[in-house]
């Protein structure tokens, strides 16, 4: 039977372990479960503008996720021809870190190397403003560019990373030597999907500094949420002691808590086959399983080296462009995950889809679905 976010996020604290990993889709609701958390704790204001609430810093968490982001916006200024700036909006989170602590040059640091070493913020005297140049080594060094939504992505993240190796320091300071008793009543850190538009070896780099930061924590629990399997796994293998999860969304809007039990890090693939044997079995199958199918055999191709995932589908004697292709791309192209589609297929197509699945399953020799599955023995 599933549960509401309420439930999971209360599963999640009186588990009273130092870390919760969790994989989930986008849009299953990662982001919501964040919220759900902080209410749970009774930490914030109901409505979610008042995040630069002064008073939050003082409370008994700290987190990372969409809303965060909103304490970041462009100013381009198109009427008068002015240069773009990220603008900082005045929250006591920012003003700790980069006027109190003087963590801007370490900031700076850390999203070149995440990104491009010749993009460099810059702040203004204050910290309310950013601006960025691309340096090209000549006469022709871009000034007051508009960063991609990626980039400005990781320049977030680097200033919150920051703030939290910064917090992490203080509070592993005996109590009467801190510099501040400002996150006294600090215990949890919740981050949200910081992983937006990095290339895989920046991704690794990232999530291996997040998994130190971790683990440098003498008194924080922390929640880490991502869509990313990659990032997941590379976590999965930083933090042997964390509880790993997986977070599922049914259609009637609940949700569902599986603990990841094996020792194996988590099989994306393996995870997406498991789903749509369930749905076959069910009889339940929506045009985002095509998606899945689509989503197994594109990186069943590159692991075995084949050109082309179409490569991998029984073929037709007789049709040279192959009908199975065609019926995958048309249907997987029009859907998303779960979270976000549930429309119905047609018999036919419900036809296809199993047997494909069955097809490729036989012919790659997957894992079962006894060794595939999630468990839950929570």
């Amino acid at each position: 039977m599933g549960e509401s976010l309420n439930d999971i996020a209360e599963k999640l604290i009186t588990k009273n372990k130092k870390t919760h990993l969790i994989y989930a889709f986008n849009g299953t609701g990662k982001t919501r479960l964040s919220r759900e958390f902080k209410d749970l704790l009774n930490l914030l204001p109901a409505i979610d503008e008042d995040i630069d609430e002064p008073e939050q810093i003082k409370k008994k968490i700290l987190y990372y996720n969409a809303f965060t982001e909103d304490l970041f916006y462009w100013d381009n200024d198109l009427n008068h021809n002015q240069e773009p700036k990220l603008i900082i909006q005045p929250n006591e989170f920012t003003q700790w870190i980069l006027e109190t602590q003087g963590q801007d040059q370490n900031i700076i640091s850390l999203f070149q190397r995440y990104t491009n070493r010749f993009l460099t913020p810059k702040f203004n005297e204050n910290f309310t403003e950013v601006s960025f140049t691309l340096q090209r080594g000549n006469k022709n060094d871009a000034h007051f560019i508009k960063i991609s939504k990626g980039e400005e992505s990781v320049f977030i993240w680097c200033i919150f990373y920051a703030l939290f190796n910064q917090v992490i320091e203080v509070l592993n300071t005996k109590i009467d030597e801190r510099e501040t008793q400002d996150f006294d009543d600090l215990e949890w850190v919740f981050v949200d999907d910081p992983v937006s538009s990095l290339d895989e070896n920046h991704l690794i780099e990232l999530a291996v500094d997040l998994a130190q930061l971790i683990k440098s924590s003498n008194k924080l629990k922390f929640v880490i949420t991502t869509h990313n399997p990659l990032f997941y796994n590379v976590l999965y293998n930083e933090l042997s002691g964390a509880i790993k999860w997986l977070l599922k969304k049914h259609e009637d809007e609940t949700y569902e808590l599986l603990a990841q039990t094996t020792d194996s890090p988590f099989s994306y693939h393996l995870y997406l086959k498991h789903e749509i044997r369930q749905a076959i079995d069910s009889n339940n199958i929506n045009k985002y399983h095509y998606n899945f199918m689509r989503n197994i055999l594109e990186k069943s191709a590159t692991f075995l080296g084949y050109k082309t995932w179409e490569a991998l589908l029984p073929t037709v004697e007789g049709k040279q462009d192959n009908p199975y292709a065609k019926r995958v791309i048309n249907i997987s192209s029009h859907s998303k995950h779960s979270g976000e589609e549930s429309s119905i297929i047609s018999e036919d197509d419900k036809r296809v889809l199993k047997y494909v699945f069955e097809q490729i399953d036989e012919k790659f020799k997957f894992a079962s679905a006894e060794t595939e599955a999630p468990k839950n023995k929570d």
